[in-house]
């Protein structure tokens, strides 16, 4: 009986035709978000605190490069990875400890993972950045 079901199953499961709900998503976005902050994202920080320190041309040159419009977009992306990293991170250790984990507060809270993230990278970038 139980072959029955087994030849039922889905061979190859196309994870892009499922419909995520919005909490799997910014579960997803956290993780992507940890991977690229660990790697390029740390070798990139310790470079450019190489450069920052070493010598003062090194300086200059970080600062010129700083000055590239396709760089600072660059970087705001950085800084949007790293809030939305911090405010994902907070939502998962409130789901540890059994805080909003019925479906209405898990999407709510997904929600406020989003809003809180572009908006504090959108704060940051204009104070900051441009």
């Amino acid at each position: 009986m139980a072959a029955k079901y087994l030849n039922k199953r889905p061979k190859h499961l196309n994870l892009f035709k499922i419909n995520q709900p919005l909490p799997a998503i910014v579960s997803i976005m956290h993780r992507i978000s940890g991977v690229i902050l660990f790697f390029p994202g740390i070798p990139l920080i310790l470079l450019g605190l190489q450069m920052l320190l070493d010598t003062p041309e090194s300086f200059e040159a970080l600062q010129t490069f700083f000055l590239n419009p396709l760089v600072k977009f660059g970087l705001t992306c950085f800084i949007w990875l790293c809030l939305h990293h911090l405010c994902a991170g907070i939502r998962h250790l409130a789901l540890d400890l059994h805080c909003g984990v019925e479906l209405a507060k898990a999407r709510a809270s997904s929600n406020w993972v989003l809003i809180v993230s572009v908006s504090l990278t959108l704060i940051t970038a204009g104070v900051l950045i441009w």
